[in-house]
């Protein structure tokens, strides 16, 4: 085990997420690039727990997972359902020398190579909601959470954080205002390591976050775009008190969504912008 790896928590059990396990499933590029592990039993946010440490100096590399959130956010304040040991909570804290307002994209990112992962694993059908929602069958399986902190010229640190539904009950899914799913329902009720699965998405994380310091979001796009869910469909944006109705064109260069409507075509990057599907309810977003 690397210096730094530890386990907040008692009576670790297979069915428990496991720093060393994690660890000797990861690449040797991955094992290298992570400066301090950290597994909680119980924590409010993973994201929150890491910009706090950010804050404080903590290092490149740094990468937080937990077994239950008592207070797991989704993009726009949202609360994200996180019941214990059922599902994946983790969050990297990444350093880069840009500013804040260079590293937005990186959402984008997180969502394609996350997608990319399971389908390897055997998860068909899957699709992304821009900018953060990852779908299946129109259901939400799991999502991204980005947070930047930093001077207006750099550096900057980046808290990439990443929730996958893996085995949830219906008891577990009450508190969820819309249509939801988990991985072992896509994979057939195949049961699902979740050491395995956080080793996978950690080492594809790792390497996404290496090559978007190097090339930015370019050589992204054309994995999002196999996997976007709204491509060519008509489609309402939600910002403030507005609601812009067009088709959906996909995703331009630096990660706004490109949107035709009657006065030509629009772009809106996610800030406080909400996308719907135009027969969708109000109830589909993030959770």
């Amino acid at each position: 085990m690397i210096p730094g790896s530890t386990f907040h928590g008692r009576n670790a059990s297979p069915d428990l997420l496991d720093a060393e396990r994690i660890l000797a499933a990861l690449s040797p590029g991955g094992r290298r690039a992570i400066a301090r592990l950290e597994i909680h039993a119980e924590i409010d946010s993973t994201n929150r727990y890491l910009m706090r440490e950010a804050a404080t100096g903590a290092p490149c590399g740094t990468l937080c997972l937990a077994e239950c959130q008592t207070a797991g956010r989704g993009r726009l304040g949202r609360s994200w359902v996180s019941p214990f040991g059922a599902n994946l909570y983790l969050s990297m804290l990444w350093r880069y020398k840009a500013p804040p307002a260079a590293l937005g994209g990186f959402s984008l990112v997180a969502g394609a190579v996350v997608a990319d992962v399971l389908r390897r694993i055997g998860a068909g059908g899957l699709a992304l909601k821009w900018p953060n929602d990852l779908l299946w069958d129109r259901r939400k399986l799991g999502g991204m959470l980005l947070e930047v902190a930093g001077e207006a010229k750099g550096p900057s640190a980046l808290v990439v954080g990443i929730g996958i539904n893996v085995r949830m009950t219906p008891d577990h899914g009450r508190a969820i205002d819309q249509p939801w799913v988990d991985l072992a329902e896509v994979l057939g009720g195949s049961r699902v390591d979740r050491n395995t699965l956080a080793a996978l998405i950690v080492d594809a994380l790792i390497d996404a976050l290496e090559r978007f310091d190097r090339e930015g979001l370019t050589p992204f796009l054309a994995l999002w775009d196999g996997f976007d869910a709204f491509r060519g469909e008509q489609a309402r944006i939600l910002l403030a008190d507005q609601e812009i109705r067009g088709r959906v064109l996909g995703i331009a260069s630096d990660g706004a969504l490109r949107l035709e409507t009657a006065d030509g075509e629009r772009r809106f990057h996610a800030g406080d912008v909400s996308l719907r599907r135009e027969c969708d309810g109000e109830g589909e977003g993030e959770r």
